[in-house]
């Protein structure tokens, strides 16, 4: 008796722990089953980008009649946010979001996306990222199911002193972590690193004097209230980008028609992502407004010298990928063609 119900025991938490953690299934009164996934995204529920989740998946649903169930777990509580791919590779979940940034190394050529190339908007960004990486397929997405990939908008300097030249970032402390560290090492500056979390305590006590971020940041966290000053650089306007990806078990299972319904509307999810980085930024700048602080725009000539400045970082990306045999030429020339592309579009 004990040794039965120890087995009972043992098949409920088998039945539970597939239920929670992959790809199951279950069969209505018609007849038809019913594909319950799970998706992990790290952005908290209150977030735009997460909002954007929902609303994809509950599309997903309603356009395949309720067989395709997609339940989100927001703010990293299925894996953490730098876990998120792994934990979609391993089948934790079914489908994550997080940024490929966070894992660094594992995606060599993807990280070229994230350089300070002057992405002109969060639409173009989105759009150019899911766009290169669908022509080059690279190896590094190999053991997942590419749906999108969407991205922020330039990055810029906001800071409590105004930053009109490369001269005035001279020994400038600047929060900044991953790629951004580098283009404040290059610009002259001294990179500081920590948590967006941290920021606003750190610019309120002087810890750092300003801040490298996409303008929706000086909005969603606040930091708007802590400097005096942003300067326009969006010509090396780098991005960070966000995978939305699929673990490829889960992805087999699921009928024609429903890999045809979440390809068609993950490429509709493309342009509301974008769409929604821009128009968070936009709210942000009319915070900025609203607080009266100074916006600054770096003259054509003053631009091309912080071109110049962040280059050696386009250089290194290139050996680096090319060392291990990568296409990382193509790859940023490519980029350089969408992007100027895009900015004609959006003059």
């Amino acid at each position: 008796m004990q040794r039965t119900l120890s087995g009972i025991f043992a098949v409920a938490c088998l039945v539970a722990f597939t239920g929670l953690f992959g790809c199951g299934h279950e069969t209505d009164e018609s007849g038809e089953q019913t594909v319950r996934l799970t998706y992990s995204v790290f952005f908290p529920p209150t977030h735009i980008q997460c909002q954007m989740a929902e609303q994809w998946a509950e599309e997903i649903k309603h356009r395949t009649d309720g067989s395709v169930d997609i339940t989100i777990y927001p703010a990293g509580t299925l894996s953490a946010a730098d876990q998120c791919y792994s934990g979609v590779v391993s089948g934790i979940s079914d489908i994550g979001m997080s940024c490929f940034a966070y894992t660094r190394g594992r995606f060599p050529l993807l990280e070229g996306i994230d350089l300070p190339l002057g992405y002109p908007n969060g639409l173009s960004a989105t759009q150019i990222a899911t766009k290169i990486a669908r022509e080059f397929e690279p190896e590094e997405l190999k053991d997942v199911k590419l749906l999108y990939i969407h991205a922020h908008g330039p990055g810029i300097l906001a800071s409590k002193q105004p930053v009109n030249s490369l001269e005035d970032m001279e020994g400038l402390q600047v929060r900044a972590t991953g790629l951004s560290a580098k283009i404040v090492q290059n610009l002259g500056g001294v990179p500081v690193a920590m948590s967006q979390p941290e920021t606003y305590e750190a610019l309120q006590r002087g810890v750092v004097s300003a801040t490298f971020c996409p303008v929706e940041t000086l909005e969603g966290w606040k930091q708007g209230e802590v400097i005096d000053s942003i300067t326009d650089t969006s010509v090396i306007g780098y991005t960070t980008s966000m995978f939305v990806v699929m673990n490829k078990a889960s992805w087999n299972r699921l009928n024609e028609e429903q890999q045809r319904i979440i390809e068609e509307v993950s490429d509709e999810w493309i342009d509301k992502h974008g769409r929604a980085w821009d128009q968070a930024d936009d709210s942000a700048m009319e915070f900025i407004r609203e607080l009266n602080r100074e916006v600054i725009s770096l003259s054509s000539e003053e631009e091309q010298r912080w071109k110049d400045a962040v280059q050696p970082i386009l250089q290194e990306y290139v050996t680096n990928t090319e060392q291990r045999g990568l296409p990382g030429k193509d790859f940023l020339d490519r980029l350089l063609e969408l992007i100027e592309e895009h900015k004609t579009t959006v003059q």
